[in-house]
């Protein structure tokens, strides 16, 4: 170091950024601090940067260590068959391209299949291959309906992870116990500091994990904070009471029909009034039934409706909103309230001891069934009484399409979802044999998967009909799509004689029938496919 730079170095302080600001503006418009002007001033001034520079190395702390990250948590369930982690990691790769105007070409979307190989996973008790762990929660991420299952499936390790990448910390809101700070449900006092301290998040999650363990301790630890509660959180805490919902939550849930919010009192009425003997549910049956009953003077016995004349103050404390929707009459709008919180159970006593059958077959005066069939459906499908959407729903033959009572395709659904599966699959069937698929997509909805033989049976010949007429194959995509994902897999050598191009009718749409014959190729390999993926998740034999 030559001697000026000595001098330098002994006499700066670590001036470096002003060091470095003057090497920006130039040492002709700035001097150095400690240097005088002149023609030297330049190479004083790296000089006094080189100084700067080993003085700051030499200086530097060494940082605190990190601390070591934790083992990723063991997942003793069994690994899946080489073929089946094989089968996941094609479905993970797979990303469906973009829409082609409606054709969608002969290959199976892969991506469509992944829920049910998780499902079918899950139910075998397979644990997530590990390499496999980033794809599923990217999956995850991107498509909030595999969620729950992708999340069971992935496991522990898959929290573990969560924890280390943002984009996926919806893991931890989405799985029980994802929060770096759950406690065991054992842990009486974890629960509560977290019940106290933790994020909305994380106490909605571990209210409705603990509700599902031991619904009073749940409610018990609802009631000590409801009081000072947002109104938008009680009526998420209040929602999580549906799960395991029982006569010992009527004492709560009438307290909070006095609330001071309206959504939470109208969601615990809502909830009383499926409690049939709550005292809610016999108030409202005294009410209906004043409204509703059986004139037997006239030749054939007939429902007269009296409907309210005013929405009190008790009616409106029960969860009846007295505002009725624009277009809708007041009166009108208070029975249908009334009649669908009231028991079912209150009308065979009231209408002559008769069935739901035989009390939705009697007429209805001065034009109040659709008013009141309506609401019957709606109690039908709130108490999930199979006898009630029995009668609602009629005969799937009937030359009506809606049956007796139904009112829409979204309510016929809902109310199938009370019958047991194989009863909805033949009412659906019929349905289809007598209207067609035009009308039936929402009811295949709701059917129990893989569809029943009967039910594949009417949907194949449907599809079959339509392609026979020379129609587009489009405007029968979605059920198409439902085809390939609920038909039972041994289907698809019956389907092999629909895979030749038809005949087109002289009236057909231009070349409908090669679209017809893709779309049935589609059909049957994803259907193999299923077939395989389900071989695939079979445990393995020992070999003798």
């Amino acid at each position: 170091m030559s001697r000026t730079t000595a001098t330098v170095a002994a006499s700066l302080p670590d001036h470096w950024e002003q060091l470095v600001t003057t090497a920006l503006l130039g040492t002709d418009r700035r001097t150095p601090p400690g240097v005088a002007p002149g023609p030297q001033t330049p190479s004083d001034l790296l000089d006094a940067a080189a100084a700067a520079t080993v003085r700051r190395r030499a200086g530097l702390c060494p940082a605190r260590p990190a601390e070591r990250l934790r083992p990723a948590p063991e997942d003793p369930r069994p690994p899946l068959p080489p073929a089946a982690a094989r089968r996941l990691a094609a479905l993970l790769a797979d990303r469906p391209g973009a829409s082609g105007g409606g054709r969608r070409g002969a290959a199976p979307d892969l991506m469509e299949l992944l829920p049910q190989w998780l499902q079918a996973a899950n139910a075998r008790g397979y644990a997530a291959p590990p390499q496999a762990l980033p794809a599923l929660l990217d999956a995850a991420r991107g498509r909030t309906d595999l969620r729950p299952a992708a999340l069971r499936f992935a496991g522990p390790r898959a929290l573990w992870l969560a924890r280390l990448n943002p984009d996926w910390r919806f893991a931890l809101r989405a799985a029980p116990g994802g929060g770096s700070s759950a406690p065991d449900l054992r842990d009486p006092q974890g629960i509560r500091r977290l019940w106290q301290e933790g994020l909305f998040a994380e106490r909605v999650t571990l209210l409705t994990a603990l509700r599902s363990r031991d619904a009073a301790a749940a409610r018990a630890l609802l009631e000590e904070t409801w009081a000072t509660e947002r109104a938008e959180d009680r009526l998420m805490f209040l929602d999580s009471l549906r799960a395991g919902l029982a006569p010992d939550d009527e004492t709560f849930l009438e307290r909070a029909l006095a609330d001071r919010s309206r959504n939470v009192r109208e969601t615990a009425a809502e909830l009383l009034s499926a409690l049939p003997a709550s005292a809610l549910a016999a108030r409202m049956a005294a009410r209906a039934a004043a409204c509703v009953a059986v004139d037997r003077t006239r030749d054939v016995p007939t429902i007269v409706v009296e409907a309210p004349h005013e929405c009190d103050a008790a009616m409106e404390r029960d969860g009846v909103v007295a505002k009725a929707p624009a277009g809708r009459g007041e009166r009108s709008w208070w029975l249908g309230q009334l009649v669908e919180a009231a028991p079912l159970g209150t009308w065979p006593g009231r209408l002559g001891g008769r069935t739901p059958e035989e009390i939705v077959a009697l007429p209805v005066a001065d034009d109040w069934q659709g008013e009141l069939h309506a609401a019957w459906c709606r109690a039908a499908v709130r108490q999930r009484d199979a006898a009630w959407s029995r009668a609602l729903l009629g005969e799937p033959f009937a030359p009506e399409a809606g049956g007796p009572g139904a009112v829409s395709l979204a309510e016929r659904a809902r109310l199938l979802a009370a019958l047991d599966a194989g009863e909805r699959a033949a009412w659906v069937a019929g349905f289809i044999e007598t209207h067609g698929l035009s009308e039936a997509f929402q009811l295949l909805g709701v059917c129990a998967v893989p569809w029943a033989p009967p039910l594949g049976r009417a949907v194949v010949d449907a599809l079959n009909i339509a392609r026979d007429a020379g129609s587009y194959p489009w405007s029968f995509s979605g059920v198409m799509g439902l085809a390939e994902r609920c038909l039972d897999p041994s289907e698809a050598s019956r389907l092999d004689a629909l895979l030749a191009i038809p005949d087109e009718p002289e009236d057909a749409a231009p070349g409908a029938g090669s679209y017809w014959s893709e779309a049935f190729q589609r059909l049957v390999t994803t259907l193999r496919l299923r077939g395989a993926m389900l071989a695939e998740l079979a445990p393995e034999e020992p070999a003798p």
